[in-house]
């Protein structure tokens, strides 16, 4: 009971924030321009403009016109993209698969290199291997991404020739209700992929050294960890039975936000990359004045925050079972 009342809550107030993006979306598909005039151009007569801007209900009220946007949101539809000349929807479902490919290769980047980074600097922080890492980490947070693109390509594929600068290779195609192209089961999209999710991991990888670093000093000071040093228990299933656990509460929540936010910082490492995801395709519906698929990008961006930020105030309770659900 207490569980479906919490489902029921979130769901409520992410419902909210999703009416508040939508309104946002809406205000900025009604001031970026004249729909009318970037689906005719200017060969079309006034009378008939305006014939078709009573046709699309443009010269309705504001309230009519957006609660027609939210009716149509509703059923997945969110008009036409004005270059492609079909629905947006799809249009986002073409791009979507490389961008989360993208952002979850990342992501096992940041989580594989800073667990046993930021584990080790809470162990031995005066080592001088770990002052290194956490002089890196300090300036690396300060790197912008693309600077981190266009320093990974001069290295790799302009001096070396190793990994590629451009594109996405070779993709296999997967049914999975609608087609899937997948950079993992091929070796060319696969090599593809490895420096453009590096550029996009650097983004938070810095981080997470330094926030598992600080929660794991902090748990290791606490009381329990030094009884069960004294009961003489093995370090290492200290480490990662007890200290580990219990630092990770705060490393999901701001893990759940952050991997949100790597999909947003996608359009400048795909726009280096030119990498054919959500990202390079935002800036180029910008480029292209494509009104419809601008506002869909922004609705389907918040949309992925809202559920990810749902589903770990959910994981909460599995991490720590002390995090009550009435308590959220």
């Amino acid at each position: 009971m207490e569980i479906g009342s919490f489902i029921l809550r979130r769901f409520g107030q992410a419902v909210v924030v999703m009416l508040i993006i939508s309104l946002i979306g809406f205000f900025i598909q009604d001031s970026l321009g004249d729909p009318v005039r970037q689906l005719v151009g200017d060969s079309v007569s006034t009378a008939e403009q305006e014939i078709l801007r009573e046709k699309l209900g443009l010269n309705d009220s504001f309230v009519v016109q957006y609660t027609r946007f939210i009716k149509n949101a509703v059923q997945g539809d969110l008009g036409n993209s004005y270059f492609f000349k079909e629905p947006v929807v799809s249009v986002i479902l073409q791009h979507l698969p490389a961008t989360l490919e993208l952002t979850l290769a990342a992501s096992f980047l940041v989580i594989f290199i800073s667990f046993p980074l930021g584990i080790l600097a809470a162990v031995f922080p005066f080592h001088p291997l770990m002052r290194l890492v956490m002089t890196l980490s300090a300036i690396g947070i300060s790197i912008p991404v693309f600077l981190t693109a266009i320093f990974l390509i001069y290295i790799f594929p302009v001096n070396l020739g190793l990994f590629y600068s451009f594109g996405r290779g070779e993709v296999v195609d997967l049914d999975v209700g609608f087609i899937w192209q997948t950079s993992f089961l091929s070796i060319d999209g696969f090599l593809h992929i490895i420096l453009p999710a590096t550029a996009l991991s650097s983004i938070m990888l810095p981080l997470f050294i330094r926030l598992v670093r600080s929660e794991m000093r902090e748990v290791l000071e606490q009381e329990y960890i030094r009884f069960a040093y004294a009961r003489g228990i093995n370090k290492w299933r200290i480490l990662f039975s007890h200290a580990l656990k219990n630092a990770m509460l705060p490393i999901l929540s701001v893990g759940g936000v952050q991997f949100a936010t790597m999909i947003s910082y996608t359009i400048l490492t795909e726009s280096v990359f030119q990498w054919p995801g959500m990202g390079f395709m935002f800036l180029e519906a910008v480029n292209r004045s494509d009104i419809p698929l601008i506002v869909s990008y922004i609705i389907f961006v918040g949309l992925i925050f809202v559920t990810t930020n749902t589903l770990v105030d959910m994981l909460y309770t599995f991490v720590n079972p002390n995090v009550k659900l009435k308590d959220q």
